[in-house]
């Protein structure tokens, strides 16, 4: 396996469009429906706080990143601080994250298509995307790098046309669905905090799996032209991201609209242009968020892939899941992780009513896991590590980092007053424990 290399293929435009991508998904789309109903107002200030601690997560992992470019995922750097053990356990769990968030949007998928085809049922789209997605992930790196740029980018267009149409509204004093476009919509209908504080604790969750995947630009570190360049623009550009796509977006949706007239059930995005005149309003956003859902599925072949690709490298996983085909891809990793999502087609085939729910609460619990046992590897990388030379180090440590993973232990606290929730952060609990117990039975079988 000592040829066994990725190549560096994505170039500038594929990175920033990647970490772009990352951070925009059927969390903002879908989600923010729920999140809005749930906190009111208030989730501007919960999207603000939950992406500020995702910012200084991912500067300490893009320090961690840039402290080695030899070493080619952050799995790598798992392996170094903490050990065999938690590298093989957050290997498999952070393939466990991408699988279960791949199978929530491939569900939605579904779902999305048979609006305009409800005759079609929900498990045949499933099965169309993860054929086609695999084939072409399956050419290069490039091909991979290119879709999700266009993804990316439709996504983009769609958000910049809502905030541009709300701001135009807002300059212009219209009439909305009966209501004033006007800013006070914010606090005119109960206050900035209608739903108290519980409420506005509990939408952290929503607010978490919006930001799910953001962290898979250190994914494609290992595949950049020029990380050294790319990763800190890249993430440097995250609280900006945020800002316009989250806090500007819901913004404009709440100043058309007063939040308790939102629905919960549909897209905001589709509420908002239906009203203003848009009448093929439902058709685009559907497009819209079908598109944020194959770029997830999209994304998710790739870091699985990726991330099994090292556990093999690193006999963490079987050896045959670190061979790359001619193309310099982990063909095999591919269509390993491509055959495990067959198991959504049968979940949509036998309980398409509930699937999405059950895998998204998953998904978000395991991306905690994650993200902290990230900023525990970034920790102690500070205190055995020279530093002085790396060009990228966290702002405010050893504080920043100690608050960010403070704030993610308290999200996980929170997430367990949810029944749904709680459910999802045990099983994560056990699914990461049994990992340790599993890996040292490996290991005392392969040193007899």
């Amino acid at each position: 396996m000592e040829n066994q290399h990725l190549e560096r293929k994505l170039k500038r435009r594929h990175v920033q469009m990647i970490a772009l991508g990352g951070a925009i998904g059927t969390g903002l789309f879908l989600g923010s429906g729920t999140a809005i109903r749930q906190a009111g107002p208030s989730i501007l200030l919960a999207y603000a706080i939950g992406g500020f601690f995702c910012y200084l997560m991912m500067r300490a992992l893009g320090e961690l990143l840039l402290s080695n470019t030899n070493l080619h995922s952050f799995l790598e750097f798992i392996q170094q601080y903490l050990g065999k053990k938690f590298e093989f356990a957050i290997g498999w769990t952070y393939w466990l994250c991408w699988i279960s968030l791949a199978m929530a949007d491939l569900t939605a998928s579904g779902i999305y298509i048979r609006y305009w085809l409800p005759w079609l049922p929900q498990w045949v789209t499933p099965l169309i995307i993860i054929v086609l997605l695999l084939a072409f992930n399956l050419l290069s790196v490039s091909v991979f790098g290119e879709l999700e740029y266009w993804f990316s980018m439709i996504k983009v267009v769609a958000i910049v046309a809502l905030i541009l149409t709300g701001l135009v509204l807002l300059g212009s004093s219209a009439n909305v669905g009966g209501h004033a476009v006007t800013v006070t919509n914010l606090v005119n209908y109960g206050g900035f905090f209608p739903k108290g504080i519980g409420g506005f604790l509990m939408s952290f969750s929503l607010v978490i799996f919006a930001f799910t995947g953001i962290e898979m630009v250190g994914i494609t570190a290992g595949e950049a032209e020029n990380p050294t360049t790319e990763l800190p623009r890249a993430i440097n550009s995250l609280p900006i991201r945020i800002s316009v796509f989250y806090v500007g977006a819901l913004f404009v949706i709440m100043a058309i609209y007063p939040w308790n007239q939102l629905s919960a059930s549909q897209s905001p995005f589709v509420q908002v242009f239906s009203d203003v005149g848009i009448k093929a309003a439902a058709s685009i956003i559907n497009f819209v968020v079908l598109t944020a859902a194959l770029s997830a599925c999209n994304s998710a072949i790739f870091s699985t892939s990726r991330t099994l690709f090292t556990l093999a490298h690193n006999r963490n996983a079987p050896k045959w899941m670190g061979q790359i085909n001619r193309y310099s891809v982990p063909s095999n990793s591919l269509i390993f992780s491509s055959l495990i999502l067959l198991i959504i087609v049968v979940l949509n085939y036998v309980i398409p009513s509930t699937v999405f729910t059950l895998i998204s609460n998953v998904a978000t619990t395991n991306f905690i896991i994650v993200w902290c046992s990230l900023l525990v590897c970034h920790l102690i990388y500070r205190r055995t590590t020279d530093n002085r030379l790396n060009p990228f180090k966290m702002p405010l440590f050893p504080w920043s980092s100690w608050a960010t993973l403070a704030f993610f232990l308290a999200v996980t606290i929170i997430l367990c007053f949810d029944p749904v929730n709680r459910w999802a952060v045990i099983g994560s609990v056990i699914w990461l424990v049994g990992l340790l117990i599993v890996e040292s039975f490996i290991r005392r079988e392969q040193a007899d």
